[in-house]
């Protein structure tokens, strides 16, 4: 009988993940890249054993986040430098590498990306092979409704057993003491100020979610306008508009952001322009134009790569697009603003707040885990849930390694 979540374990038949025969027997020779590794971690280090149970300490060149591993076969080094993240997962979850944290490696990795290069990505034909299957997972209209769904409709009853009593996906906004739920209220209003919204005003949200910014932009007198490709998100969302009394003022369709039309006063996104992919970007900052009167003001929240790690980033797949976000791709800002400028549309009073999302993250897997315990989240078997904390820890630890962002920024139209 198969389990809740399997459409996304299986990535593993499609994406190369530096596996076979002839990988096993080369794979002592991978020994080198233990020492490839010391010379380019320039800021922390590792502390771990190699395959024969032999101490090893990897880079320490100057003080940063310190991770441990026990390397338990050269096969996971055949991985990471044949798949890189991809390759890496999957040698986690055959056992090939443990750590009692891999939070502080995924940091640790994050922090030393620039010097790191091509060390822990993907290259050769694996990199191809997996540069391709990305590429056919492509948003466009077609095809955005399937990765949405791979993702979000996994369903409500698994969301609601570990997210905030308001279903908010996205980064909070913490103040000392507080719990996640007022966090994440903080983020809601922050996006909404930057749109001066008065009474009686048109909003359009892209990426409606499960309406947690719809309805506080309806308390605060605008007509609201949402749209999301989520079936389980919409249907959750308009059972929530109902119960808050608010149908008269909120419109939530299940329609793609580029079939858009009409004229609004402000248009809000929160961390959804991330499923939308580098081909699309002007297609989805010409809906935000189109969408907007003269002078109107947009907000977005979103989630950028260095710009320097952009290229290598984008030239392959990794571990968060193989198995979690099919079509995901993160911002590079720079050539975004370009983008957005090129439409009309300034790039105003940006505010990143990166380490907040690693704290988002990390009450997030508290949260996974007791959800697990409680007995909260049935169908899904012990794998998947390994999937999942992974993917927790690995945002978590890129956020923390400072190489990833979040950052929200107001838009005016000229």
């Amino acid at each position: 009988m198969a389990t809740r979540g399997q459409h996304l374990l299986s990535a593993d038949k499609r994406f190369a993940t530096g596996g076979g025969l002839v990988a096993r027997a080369v794979a002592p020779l991978f020994a080198r890249l233990v020492n490839q590794l010391h010379e380019r971690i320039r800021i922390g280090g590792i502390d771990g054993t190699i395959p024969d149970g032999t101490a090893r300490r990897v880079g320490f060149h100057a003080p940063g986040p310190v991770a441990i591993v026990d390397l338990h076969s050269w096969m996971a080094l055949v991985r990471v430098a044949t798949s890189g993240s991809v390759g890496w997962y999957k040698a986690w979850e055959r056992g090939e590498w443990s750590s009692p944290d891999p939070v502080a490696l995924a940091e640790l990795f994050m922090a030393n990306a620039l010097t790191l290069g091509d060390a822990a990505r993907a290259k050769g034909p694996a990199r191809w092979v997996n540069a391709l299957v990305h590429r056919l997972r492509d948003n466009a209209p077609g095809k955005a409704r399937d990765n949405i769904a791979a993702h979000y409709d996994l369903g409500n009853d698994f969301y609601a057993a570990w997210l905030d009593e308001g279903m908010t996906y996205s980064a909070a906004r913490f103040a000392p003491g507080d719990t996640l739920e007022a966090a994440q209220a903080r983020k809601i209003d922050t996006l909404l100020d930057r749109l001066d919204l008065r009474p009686g005003d048109r909003l359009l949200e892209i990426g409606c979610g499960w309406g947690s910014l719809a309805i506080e932009a309806a308390k605060r007198g605008a007509q609201v306008t949402g749209v999301t490709l989520s079936t389980e998100q919409k249907a959750w969302a308009d059972q929530r508009i109902a119960d808050a009394g608010l149908s008269d003022r909120i419109d939530l369709r299940l329609q793609d952001y580029r079939a858009i039309t009409g004229h609004y006063d402000a248009v809000a996104s929160v961390e959804m322009v991330e499923a939308v992919g580098v081909r699309w970007w002007p297609a989805y900052l010409d809906t935000v134009a189109r969408s907007l009167r003269p002078g109107g003001r947009a907000a977005l929240q979103f989630i950028s790569i260095d710009h320097r790690l952009f290229d290598r980033y984008a030239a392959s797949a990794d571990f968060i697009q193989a198995y979690i976000f099919p079509g995901g791709m993160l911002l590079d800002e720079p050539r975004f603003a370009e983008l957005a400028d090129e439409r009309g549309l300034s790039w105003e009073d940006r505010d990143g707040f990166g380490l907040d999302y690693a704290e988002t993250l990390r009450r997030w897997r508290e949260r996974y885990d007791r959800a697990i315990a409680d007995g909260r989240l049935p169908g899904f078997d012990d794998r998947f849930h390994r999937l999942w904390r992974y993917y927790l820890m690995y945002c978590e630890g890129g956020f923390r390694g400072r190489g990833i962002d979040v950052a929200q920024v107001t838009m005016v139209k000229a």
